[in-house]
Order: structure tokens, then sequence, then C-alpha cells
């Protein structure tokens, strides 16, 4: 890593945890938080997941991008598993997790192409 770089990188590392636990709190409310426009819950999966496989690229730049995506379709899985949990008056999806696989996937799909195209 080039050092002056080092504080982009750290910053790009902040956002990104800090997305993915504003990811799992909100998939963990009892009641999903209303949005302008009522946006559908497969749309804000694919957004959520779009966004934490890009500002994972810029935090960890050096990870292979099939490893991000592993990562991050297993964070997928576990916010499913944590939505079967019957108090948190929630519905686990299989089709979610396939929403968020799918949208990291082509995020990373265009990194890895951007990355050929330099």
């Amino acid at each position: 890593m080039i050092p002056a770089f080092a504080p982009l990188h750290r910053l790009a590392r902040l956002l990104f945890w800090s997305s993915v636990a504003f990811a799992l709190v909100m998939a963990c409310l009892p009641q999903p938080v209303a949005l302008p426009g009522d946006p559908s819950d497969k749309l804000l999966h694919i957004i959520a997941f779009a966004v934490l496989a890009l500002l994972a690229v810029f935090a960890y730049p050096r990870i292979r991008l099939l490893t991000i995506l592993a990562g991050l379709s297993s964070f997928g899985a576990l916010i499913e598993f944590v939505q079967l949990i019957p108090a948190l008056n929630r519905e686990a999806d299989w089709i979610d997790w396939v929403a968020d696989t799918l949208a990291a996937a082509v995020v990373l799909g265009c990194v890895f192409l951007l990355r050929r195209l330099r």
C-alpha cells in the first residue's frame, strides 16, 4: 500500500464496517423503517450489497474479489438466519440471500473488468 493512500484505506474500512453494522441492525429491527417511495425489500437488498461490495473493494484493495464475494454472501446468509429468530418478527427469505449475492457479484464483476482494462 502506498503510504499516501493509507488514510483513504482507513476511511474506506471505517465506512465499510459502519455499513455492515448498519445493514445488520436494519435487518434485525422488528419493523422495517419506512422509506420514501416504499422501495421493495429486494431493491433494498440489492442496493445494500452493491454498496457493501464497492466499499469492500476500496477498503481492502489487496483481497481477492472472490474472497470479498464469499464474505458478503456469507454475511447475507447470516442476515437471513438472524431473521429466523421469532422475537424479531421478521421473515427470512433465501431469495433475499440470492439478491445479496448477485448484487455483490455484479459490482465485483464490473471491478474485475475495470481492473483488466487498466
